[in-house]
């Protein structure tokens, strides 16, 4: 009677009802293969995760050399001695265990004194044209006069508004102009016109 019981009981419940006197159960094969499935898939992602990052801190690295690069070359065209030549240049160079190319560009700006610096580096092996890091800037030798804050960009400084010799400003024909602080000295008193001496006696 207790052996159709429990016949009855597996049939009804399937293969996982264990018998009284077992005490271990066991899962069917298409339960492990959904269970190793579920794991392949989380192990899938959290490998893109990490791979992701690796990529994302080597370009971070990369693009940081690369600037240092750039500023580098932008730095010392700025300290020369010499405006840069209007021109464009390149060379190569070795940093971070890697080969790196650069390229400065030099344009003239409206103002005469002033030229723009352009700087771009990239990897030796990538493309031509590419560019990882890209940083801009400007040689100048405008100075400002000593005791002064105007500063001179282009032309004679005598020519410019409060020049140490003129004392003011210029008008249209060139005539030094006085400071409107300056006083005006008065203009002289007219004077009656000198009286002639009276005739002598006896001349005609």
């Amino acid at each position: 009677m207790r052996s159709a019981e429990m016949n009855l009981q597996r049939a009804r419940f399937g293969a996982r009802t264990c018998p009284a006197q077992s005490r271990a159960c066991g899962f069917t094969l298409l339960e492990v293969l959904a269970a190793l499935v579920i794991v392949a898939l989380g192990m899938l992602g959290v490998i893109e995760a990490v791979s992701q990052t690796a990529r994302n801190s080597s370009y971070v690295r990369e693009k940081t050399i690369a600037h240092w690069i750039a500023m580098n070359q932008l730095t010392l065209a700025r300290l020369a001695q010499q405006a840069p030549k209007v021109d464009k240049s390149s060379d190569e160079l070795e940093m971070g265990n890697r080969r790196w190319r650069w390229t400065m560009e030099v344009t003239q700006t409206p103002v005469e004194s002033v030229r723009r610096i352009d700087v771009r580096v990239r990897p030796e092996d990538s493309e031509e044209g590419s560019s990882l890091a890209s940083v801009t800037g400007f040689y100048g030798a405008a100075l400002a006069p000593a005791g002064t804050t105007v500063v001179q960009w282009q032309g004679d400084p005598q020519d410019q508004t409060g020049g140490e010799d003129n004392g003011g400003k210029k008008d249209d024909d060139g005539k030094n102009e006085q400071p409107p602080d300056t006083p005006q000295p008065d203009p002289p008193e007219p004077t009656d016109p000198p009286m002639e001496d009276p005739p002598e006696e006896g001349s005609e």
